[in-house]
């Protein structure tokens, strides 16, 4: 499959698509087929809308649209998008309050780099607004990089890790939410090493794969039944020619949403059946809780191969950050080096991408770590969305988490030097 016929195929079926549900709607909508009561007509300009919408949205990156924020001044502040360092995979964002004082409390959102852009964690970013700075690793698509750019891979994407925290100074607090929760972690190792007056003061890390093995899901299962030679052969293909990134060897986001959706085929059936139905009914809106969620969730990027390859590869099935033998640009990442970041860890119970004990491993890691720096939480009943958006993240697992931030906002203190032991030697 690694050929750019593959890879336009699937986007000649995907416009092909978007294309029949325009026409639908258009001519469900001409002023002729009003002249008699035919039902059918409602039902096929609705099928054309949904299905219009459904396939456009696959190729559009989501806008920010962060609302004005609520200030104890009593006014409603504009927040703008800034772009704080900007690299060919990934930009380090902040999202400016405007005429907002700078706050004590500043996040940088770890977003993954899983098949979806950063926009998924824009109800994170809109509940931690009001308490803090917050920036964002906003990766780009990769099927939009020229080939000229080079590679991207596990190891890549944790030194643009370091470069980020370095960039925002030692100040900063660190939430990796799932799939780079075992990359920031080594990203902070590194930093331990390398350079420890820029650690973080804490590192939050939800719901990720940091031993995969520790609880199986069907993601897991999956990455232990395939050979690497098989994933390449069935999921890697080169971009088209309509992106600047032809020729680039990637895992499609459209591949990708396959995936996704059929875990839960019936569910997604379903869901956009009652769509078709309201529309045609008249109970649907634009911003209705149908679109909204799909809006997002239909909104994919292409990985590059090697990030997709080298994560199944040596996070998944080698397990290296839970063996303790990641290499980075041919150093090993020792996790023990870490001392001084405070590390809080969360789960949900019912979390079926990382299971309960997955992300927990990376406490066993931090041998270096006093017992009275690290900290978990299990929220009860609470699925993988769960834990860092919704209901549960913003009444229970968002004041803790703001909580150990305050807790360790203090600089660290340097370990105590030995004094020398002077030898009388008269």
């Amino acid at each position: 499959m690694k050929y750019m016929m593959t890879y336009d195929l699937m986007e000649a079926t995907r416009n092909t698509n978007q294309w029949l549900g325009a026409t639908a709607r258009a001519f469900a909508s001409y002023p002729a087929m009003a002249m008699t009561a035919n039902p059918f007509m409602d039902w096929l300009g609705a099928w054309g809308d949904v299905t219009e919408r459904t396939f456009a949205r696959m190729v559009v990156k989501p806008d920010w649209n962060i609302p004005t924020i609520s200030m104890e001044d009593g006014q409603d502040h504009v927040v703008e998008v800034e772009t704080v360092l900007s690299r060919p995979f990934g930009d380090l964002i902040h999202f400016s309050v405007i005429g907002r004082k700078p706050m004590a409390r500043r996040v940088l959102l770890v977003a993954p780099m899983s098949g979806h852009y950063a926009t998924l964690l824009r109800k994170t970013v809109i509940s931690l607004l009001p308490d803090c700075e917050v920036y964002i690793t906003d990766w780009h698509n990769a099927r939009d990089i020229p080939v000229s750019a080079g590679k991207f891979d596990v190891e890549d994407y944790t030194l643009y890790l370091v470069d980020f925290m370095k960039e925002l100074g030692s100040d900063i607090h660190v939430l990796a939410v799932c799939q780079p929760a075992p990359l920031a972690l080594a990203a902070t190792a590194y930093l331990a090493e390398e350079d420890p007056k820029a650690q973080p003061r804490t590192l939050t890390l939800i719901g990720g794969p940091i031993d995969p093995e520790a609880n199986h899901t069907e993601v897991t299962d999956f990455g232990r039944s395939v050979t690497m030679g098989q994933l390449e052969e069935t999921m890697i293909q080169r971009v088209g020619f309509k992106y600047d990134g032809v020729g680039r060897m990637v895992y499609p986001g459209l591949l990708q949403l396959a995936s996704f959706i059929s875990m839960n085929g019936e569910m997604h059936a379903t869901a956009f059946r009652d769509q078709i139905m309201k529309v045609a009914q008249g109970d649907a809106s634009e911003h209705d809780k149908h679109n909204a969620f799909y809006d997002e969730y239909l909104a994919v990027m292409d990985m590059t191969a090697e990030f997709y390859l080298s994560t199944v590869e040596r996070i998944f099935k080698n397990r290296d950050i839970a063996r303790n033998d990641f290499e980075v640009a041919g150093r090993k990442v020792d996790i023990g080096k870490i001392t001084t970041v405070a590390v809080k860890i969360v789960e949900g119970e019912n979390d079926d991408i990382s299971a309960p004990g997955q992300c927990l491993a990376a406490l066993p890691l931090l041998t270096g770590l006093p017992d009275d720096k690290k900290a978990s939480h299990l929220e009860p009943g609470a699925g993988h969305y769960g834990i860092f958006a919704g209901g549960k993240w913003r009444r229970n697992i968002r004041p803790l988490v703001l909580d150990f931030i305050d807790a360790n906002a203090a600089a660290p203190k340097a370990p105590a030097k030995r004094s020398a032991k002077v030898v009388n030697l008269k």
